[in-house]
């Protein structure tokens, strides 16, 4: 007899799991509260007949779970990949670029250290010598430094104050939205000895369009194809749990909603909601997920009436309040439009604006205020007597959950202690961060401990 999930989630995790698990035989049942798909990948067309996007995403060339997932379905042509350096843009005009050669690690990192045009020999060697622990013990080092934020840990290991801000703050904002005296060492360490370990893994690339279109759309439309059943607008009230096992899901409309197996693919302030306070009672691994928080995102798009970089990658600045953005209309082809029509030889940014705490409640004015002002330090030559044609703004008050020193020991397994309630999400553990490879690999790894527990 047919076994049958119920997915509590429409992000890329959710999908994701639709996806395995109907190509593994199960009657998939997915809901989804918001009427478009995606979570923090979703994008959808504003009243003006423009793209608008929950962020900036950036494809890193370590999401390998990504691009399996991306060729299954036959879109992994849509990543257009750039050229594999990191830029800098500086207050003032100034920029700096970290390249790296076609050659196998750590000689790939080469012209990094050595010839970047902005840090000192000295500062580079001091860092270098930092990443000796990395080298020796690879992955086993990072989690040894989970109780340090990575300000500590970069004092401790005395390299210099401008490293950490010029290098590492716009890194670690673009990452996890939080600043280095904040963020757990383990996260920026985990992403340095990826990078250190596997040449093409800092490489950047773009889809050609929106992720709805290239990335999200067709992933629902696999599963549909195969009999999986989508609910959009339909949320969930909390899990019905009874006898050491989840009987079922009330809905917010009060219908009940059953299967055999209960995946929640939700953001973990989402989760905590729909978790009955008994199940938390039971033990610390339900209990211990509140402790896990979400933080808080903007993000900004700006048509502009001129070209103000013609960079075609993601940029980074450590000045200002736009840590990571990228001018879509040289990276992503089908993004040359405004209010529909074609903008070409004309730059639409979009920016991450972080930390985004303080500046949540600003009005949309001042933050566009903020941002502009940013991007024109960054270009006082190229945005002079420049326009602002357009804006947008998204804010997203809980986003990836904050990774703040301690806080690894509460990410949970995809297993849970009850039998039939299986988690997915790139809060919970995995090879990666929370990010899109995080939680693909969540789905996968959920998938199959579903098989599992079906006998599969």
């Amino acid at each position: 007899m047919q076994k049958s999930v119920l997915i509590l989630g429409g992000g890329l995790a959710g999908l994701t799991a639709a996806k395995r698990l109907t190509d593994r035989g199960f009657a998939v049942k997915l809901i989804e509260k918001r009427p478009i798909y995606g979570g923090k990948v979703s994008s959808w067309k504003d009243e003006e007949g423009d793209w608008i996007e929950s962020g900036t995403h950036c494809f890193f060339g370590a999401y390998d779970v990504l691009y399996d997932l991306m060729r299954e379905i036959g879109v992994y042509d849509a990543v257009l990949w750039k050229d594999h350096k990191l830029t800098y843009t500086l207050a003032g005009g100034s920029s700096f670029t970290f390249n790296t050669w076609d050659l196998p690690s750590p000689l790939h990192l080469v012209p990094a250290i050595v010839k970047n045009g902005y840090f000192r020999f000295g500062e580079m060697f001091s860092f270098s010598k930092s990443l000796i622990p990395l080298a020796l013990k690879k992955d086993r080092y990072p989690p040894t430094q989970d109780h340090l934020t990575f300000t500590e840990w970069a004092k401790q290991h005395r390299f210099g104050d401008r490293l950490l801000e010029k290098m590492f703050r716009p890194m670690a904002l673009a990452l996890k939205f939080i600043p280095p005296e904040e963020i757990s060492a383990k996260i920026i360490l985990d992403v340095t000895e990826v990078f250190y370990r596997i040449p093409g893994a800092s490489c950047m690339g773009f889809l050609k369009g929106a992720p709805q279109e290239h990335l999200i759309g067709p992933l629902l439309e696999y599963s549909k194809a195969k009999g999986a059943e989508f609910l959009p607008g339909t949320a969930a009230e909390q899990l019905l749990y009874e006898g050491g096992e989840i009987r079922g899901v009330r809905m917010t409309n009060g219908e009940v909603l059953a299967a055999d197996y209960y995946l929640c693919a939700l953001p973990i302030h989402n989760l905590n909601k729909v978790l009955p306070d008994s199940l938390k009672k039971e033990g610390s691994f339900f209990g211990d997920l509140e402790k896990l928080k979400g933080v808080p995102v903007i993000s900004v798009q700006i048509w502009y009436d001129r070209q103000i970089t013609s960079e075609n990658n993601v940029l980074f600045s450590p000045d200002g309040v736009i840590p990571v953005y990228a001018d879509l209309a040289s990276t992503t082809p089908d993004y040359r439009t405004l209010r529909g029509k074609p903008h070409e030889g004309k730059s639409r940014f979009e920016f991450c604006v972080a930390p985004a705490g303080e500046l949540m409640a600003l009005s949309k004015e001042e933050i566009i205020e903020r941002v502009d002002r940013s991007i024109r330090s960054c270009f006082p030559q190229t945005s002079k007597g420049a326009e602002i044609l357009k804006s947008t703004l998204v804010k997203i008050p809980r986003s990836v959950y904050a990774p703040l020193p301690n806080m690894e020991q509460y990410r949970p397994t995809q297993k849970t202690p009850v039998s039939n309630l299986f988690l997915a999400g790139g809060f919970t553990r995995q090879l990666y961060y929370d990010s899109m490879g995080g939680a693909v690999m969540s789905a996968n790894l959920a998938s199959e401990e579903i098989v599992r527990a079906a006998g599969g």
